[in-house]
């Protein structure tokens, strides 16, 4: 395959953020993963690099064609230098010595090292085969995976029953969704473990043998009605049904004053998650009625997403104050849009009055309505699934007056506040 010219440059700048975030072989990063890392980019820069520029980056997708200068100089960002020449001339062998004084003298100690090592190497290289082998031996097709929520609420611990057969190895890990610092160790003799989510949602568990991929299987925790929570970190304040709704979902005054009083940016949400059977996330209508509450300090920009939620991805409707717009990203599942590069101005809308916004997904094209008129249109490529839930998440706080979802395909109504 032909490499564009700066390609060793770039696999070292991109090996130079690896190590920073010590998320794990990016061999093994999903999607989820790299949304994550979009928008860690995007909080540490104020760039936003959609996902699927960095799987291209990464070599996840088959793109033989350079990185965009713009794209460059945001990742050497993020990996701690100011721009992608800073990057390249700090990472260089300094000019001025000759190639023996570059290469033997200042790296002696490394070549006699290197010496020792290789010859460790050697004599270890048996074992390490033997190692393999034993690997090599294992049965995996015997092994069992699986899982059961304990409780209907939330935080929810979780039971994983598993079943090892004849598998001996001092690295088995179950990694609870894609984050790899979610893991669970276990011994080769357990037969359970537990571990515990915070927030409702559909997630992807791994079972891993010597880092290898073994079993997978899918985990819903379910809300089973309306909830909201205060979204702290790492641990969410809940309020459940009795709590929020009147009619409307709201939080109470005295929830308001608490939210209002924090000296940070503070996000909140409401959340419905549940099992809708066969509904296909790419045929909906979503009606609702919305209103942000707090309009000072951090909460200036009234910031809202709508994110509706399927089994194989996901869709992010962004709003908020006009004059916010850049700070907007826009993601439809695959297909995404960032307010640094995009004009976004459709989705700038002054929340201190209730909005009337409907969502229409029609075999993967997407209308956004805005008090009957129509904003934005756009489609994607990849199904989000079936339909698992929709979450309201607030810059600040707000309230939904109103949300009525309909199957498109069966035109009835699954879902209605």
């Amino acid at each position: 395959m032909k490499l564009y010219p700066e390609y060793n440059e770039v696999q070292d700048c991109l090996k130079t953020i690896e190590d920073k975030l010590q998320w794990g072989d990016s061999a093994n990063w999903h999607n989820d993963v790299f949304i994550e890392l979009s928008e860690k980019i995007r909080e540490d820069t104020s760039v936003l690099l959609s996902p699927t520029t960095l799987k291209r980056v990464w070599g996840r997708v088959n793109y033989t064609s350079a990185p965009s200068i713009s794209t460059l100089n945001t990742l050497a960002q993020f990996a701690g230098f100011n721009n992608w020449r800073h990057f390249k001339t700090t990472k260089k062998v300094p000019s001025g010595k000759s190639w023996f004084e570059k290469t033997v003298l200042a790296n002696s100690s490394v070549i006699i090292i290197t010496a020792i090592v290789l010859a460790l190497g050697f004599v270890s290289l048996y074992s390490a085969l033997g190692n393999l082998k034993d690997e090599a031996s294992f049965n995996f097709s015997e092994v069992k995976f699986s899982s059961q929520p304990i409780t209907k609420g939330l935080p929810n611990s979780v039971i994983f029953n598993f079943d090892l057969q004849d598998i001996v190895s001092d690295s088995i890990y179950i990694q609870q969704y894609w984050d790899v610092t979610k893991r669970i160790k276990i011994d080769a003799n357990q037969k359970q473990a537990t571990g515990i989510y915070y927030y409702p949602g559909y997630f992807r568990s791994k079972l891993l043998v010597n880092g290898m991929l073994v079993r997978e299987h899918d985990l819903f925790i379910l809300s089973n009605t309306w909830m909201g929570t205060i979204d702290y970190n790492p641990i969410p304040k809940y309020l459940y049904k009795d709590e929020i709704f009147d009619g409307k979902l709201r939080f109470s005054q005295n929830i308001l004053n608490e939210i209002s009083s924090h000296e940070t940016q503070l996000q909140t949400s409401f959340h419905y998650i549940d099992n809708f059977g066969n509904t296909s996330g790419d045929n909906l209508s979503i009606r609702q009625s919305v209103q942000s509450l707090l309009n000072d300090k951090w909460a200036v920009c009234q910031g809202l997403k709508v994110v509706i939620l399927g089994t194989e991805g996901a869709i992010i409707i962004p709003f908020s104050q006009l004059g916010c717009i850049s700070d907007l990203g826009l993601m439809m599942n695959d297909v995404y849009l960032s307010g640094k590069k995009h004009d976004l101005s459709m989705f700038g809308l002054d929340l201190d009055t209730n909005k009337e916004i409907e969502i229409t997904i029609k075999n993967k094209e997407i209308t956004v309505y805005a008090n009957s008129t129509q904003i934005y249109q756009g489609s994607y490529n990849n199904s989000i699934g079936r339909f698992v839930g929709l979450r309201y998440r607030f810059l600040g706080a707000g309230q939904i007056n109103s949300c009525k979802v309909v199957d498109l395909n069966t035109n009835s109504t699954i879902l209605e506040l």
